[in-house]
């Protein structure tokens, strides 16, 4: 094998891109249209205030946008 000499920062940038591409692959190896493991829209809302990462703002558009989905109409 031959020695490559790059400077810390290409290094920084190649171990980045490479760890943005494994995360990717694993997301993607997932089922990302699997359903929801729920269709109440409350179970869904309080899951994510529990987070405490979501604005109310966001969580009235949330539950907005849920409300019209056909996937949870009853």
């Amino acid at each position: 094998m031959e020695t490559v000499t790059i400077s810390k920062k290409e290094y920084n940038e190649l171990f980045d891109r490479k760890l943005r591409y494994e995360y990717l692959r694993q997301i993607i190896e997932e089922d990302i249209f699997a359903p929801p493991p729920t269709k109440k829209i409350e179970e869904i809302i309080n899951a994510f205030k529990q987070t405490k990462h979501y604005k109310k703002e966001f969580l009235k558009s949330l539950e907005k946008g849920l409300r019209r989905s056909s996937y949870f109409k009853k």
